[in-house]
């Protein structure tokens, strides 16, 4: 169950200065949203022409394209209680993949909701039977114990807890280096084991989907319950303190408090702490078919490491409104920044595809999306502690998926942080 999203009040809450918070993102959305439910005054600043950040749909030639491919996971803690799925109208995603290996496709499939599919595919190459068994013992160890008591748990790199688990080269190298790079953006797998855990916990206990209308509807719906006034878009903050925050231009704007979030290397920028790890970046490529190559909702994965192409998926076979009436939206994933321009990475995908599917030498180029700031740093030493501190200092506070884990969960809880923390604050202050 998710708790239902409040109507949008008429007018702004509270009385005296605002709070002010930097950046639209879904941590920033979730911080104003927290603090006018407690009848604080806010300003959301936005520099951009929207709210949403990352999580942004834009509509090409009646094709919806996402920032970047991305999905929710509907076990989030956080994203269940912050967000109204039947408003969203999630569809779901098929639980399991499609895995490219020996020239061939092989289905892998959750084996506690696709037991059938599950059992046919003992036999394939993706891995042995002994992997395959050992991926119940990989979901058992996610599901133990409480959340709190998961991110208490040592901590080493995905890539060595799986070795330790006694994952066979093979199987690491067809299934887990493109299903868990395409969530972590980076097939080394030297995210923590934390990490590991917490997405096959969220994937046992919950469905990955989409909204039907592209996941910027997660975006569109937490700024529907801002009261009206509060979002300002087209608003650069050069320079942030505990009183108020000044924009490009040198207008000021006097706050009774003041929350920066925003990604990662801004937030350092703007209040003067040390720069963060590189982000993890993203490359998508979204195509126009005639047909759906794949022909059902399931995620599609390189096994053999033979293209800049990690992961594929047909977001109308998903979700149909992703496309207009009789064609297909396909987006083709590439981790990290790649150095190619467009044109040669666009060649370098599409010949790729033409081995997959040889109808891709047709399929019209939609968009390149190239996301810098995809994920924060997220290895062993990054989530020490998991959640770190929302207050900085008085009136000052900080919100984003790099003060937490790299998800919506993490942007949801971090902002919603930050508001308790500024409210406690605020309670305090004569």
């Amino acid at each position: 169950m998710t708790l239902a999203t409040p109507s949008r009040p008429a007018a702004a809450p509270g009385t005296g200065l605002p709070v002010v918070v930097v950046g639209a993102g879904l941590a920033g959305l979730a911080c104003a949203r927290a603090l006018a439910a407690a009848g604080r005054r806010v300003r959301l600043l936005e520099r951009g022409d929207g709210p949403g950040g990352r999580v942004r749909t834009d509509v090409v030639d009646g094709f919806r394209l996402d920032r970047g491919f991305q999905v929710l996971l509907t076990a989030y803690p956080e994203a269940r209680i912050q967000l109204d799925y039947v408003a969203l109208d999630l569809r779901r995603f098929y639980p399991g993949a499609l895995v490219r290996a020996e020239g061939r496709f092989h289905r892998v499939a959750d084996p506690f909701r696709q037991p059938l599919d599950a059992l046919r595919s003992l036999g394939n190459p993706v891995g042995s039977l002994r992997d395959k068994l050992r991926v119940l013992s990989l979901r058992s160890r996610a599901l133990e114990g409480t959340l709190a008591q998961l991110w208490r748990r040592p901590a080493t790199t995905a890539l060595q807890e799986l070795v330790r688990q006694g994952f066979s080269p093979r199987m690491i190298e067809r299934f887990f280096r493109p299903f868990l790079g395409g969530i972590f953006l980076s097939r080394d797998l030297d995210t923590s084991s934390r990490m590991l855990d917490f997405v096959m916990r969220m994937m046992a206990e919950g469905d990955t989907a989409v909204p039907a209308r592209g996941m910027g509807a997660i975006s569109e719906q937490l700024a529907a319950t801002l009261p009206a006034g509060t979002l300002r878009l087209g608003a650069e903050v050069t320079a942030v303190a505990p009183d108020g925050v000044t924009l490009a231009g040198g207008e000021r704007l006097p706050a009774a408090a003041v929350v920066v979030a925003t990604e990662g290397d801004v937030a350092a920028r703007l209040l003067g702490l040390p720069a963060p790890p590189p982000p993890r970046s993203t490359a998508t490529l979204w195509f126009a078919a005639s047909a759906s190559p794949v022909g059902a909702p399931i995620l599609v994965l390189d096994g053999e490491g033979d293209g800049p192409v990690n992961n594929l998926a047909v977001l109308s076979d998903v979700a149909p409104a992703y496309a207009p009436p009789g064609q297909a939206l396909v987006a083709a994933s590439v981790p990290g920044m790649p150095a190619a321009d467009d044109a040669e990475l666009e060649r370098q995908v599409r010949a790729q595809l033409v081995r997959w599917y040889g109808p891709a030498a047709t399929w019209r180029l939609l968009r390149v999306d190239r996301i810098r700031w995809a994920q924060p740093a997220q290895s062993p030493a990054d989530l020490e502690p998991v959640a770190k501190p929302a207050r900085l200092a008085p009136g000052l506070f900080i919100a984003g998926d790099h003060r937490d884990t790299a998800s919506i969960h993490g942007a949801l809880a971090s902002g919603r942080r930050a508001a308790e923390a500024a409210l406690a604050d605020l309670a305090a202050t004569p």
